[in-house]
């Protein structure tokens, strides 16, 4: 990794370990049936995720060959999880020091929350992805009424409600994506109604959305 790397990805890490004594994530030691279901969700997709992290990684390098850039672009990047405090807590389960699929990430992995990430690029800017690659992993759990109509296709009973599962990655090239998968919850589990779905308005990748 390019000295400029580490620097970057530790100032991330040391961000948010501060950003979280002020705005400390929720608790969830005893997680509610809602959350667990959440986390077997977002722990899948991760698991996924991690174990095709060498196709990643041979489509950023394909990138790089491709733009030919004077300025020097990470061959071995950082990797920049960015999900929710149940996301994170997935990904700490997934990723312990005894996980066998710890060794796939190794030290340039960081697991952070949006806002974490967000704030720590306003500050440390790497639009270009030159430093790093950003994977999302996070599920909308509130979707506003407003937006029901957008899923008129898949009716809700009483008591149910839509799930949208964001993921996406940004900074290969050819292997970036966005997706949206389209979940209901009716207060005992949760059940995928449409994969890669197209939402009406579209979110810039990784953000969270507020609608």
């Amino acid at each position: 990794m390019l000295a400029d790397t580490r620097a970057w990805l530790t100032g991330l890490q040391d961000f948010a370990s501060e950003r979280r004594r002020d705005v400390p994530l929720p608790d969830l030691g005893q997680p509610s049936a809602e959350q667990v279901a959440e986390r077997s969700i977002l722990a899948t997709h991760l698991v996924t995720w991690l174990s095709d992290l060498d196709a990643l990684q041979a489509a950023r390098s394909a990138r790089i060959q491709m733009i030919g850039s004077a300025a020097p672009v990470e061959t071995d990047p950082a990797i920049v999880l960015t999900t929710s405090p149940v996301g994170i807590v997935a990904a700490d389960e997934i990723l312990g020091p005894n996980a066998p699929l710890t060794a796939l990430a190794g030290p340039r992995l960081a697991v952070v929350s949006e806002p974490e990430y967000r704030l720590w690029c306003i500050r440390n800017p790497d639009d270009a992805y030159r430093l790093h690659i950003n994977l999302w992993n996070w599920i909308k759990t509130a979707v506003p009424a407003q937006r029901w109509p957008e899923f008129a296709a898949h009716p809700l009973a009483d008591g149910e409600r839509y799930w949208l599962h964001r993921a996406g990655v940004a900074g290969t090239g050819s292997a970036d994506r966005r997706d949206c998968h389209l979940w209901k919850w009716n207060g005992r589990h949760a059940a995928l109604l449409q994969p890669f779905i197209r939402e009406a308005v579209a979110s810039r990748p990784g953000a969270l959305r507020q609608d």
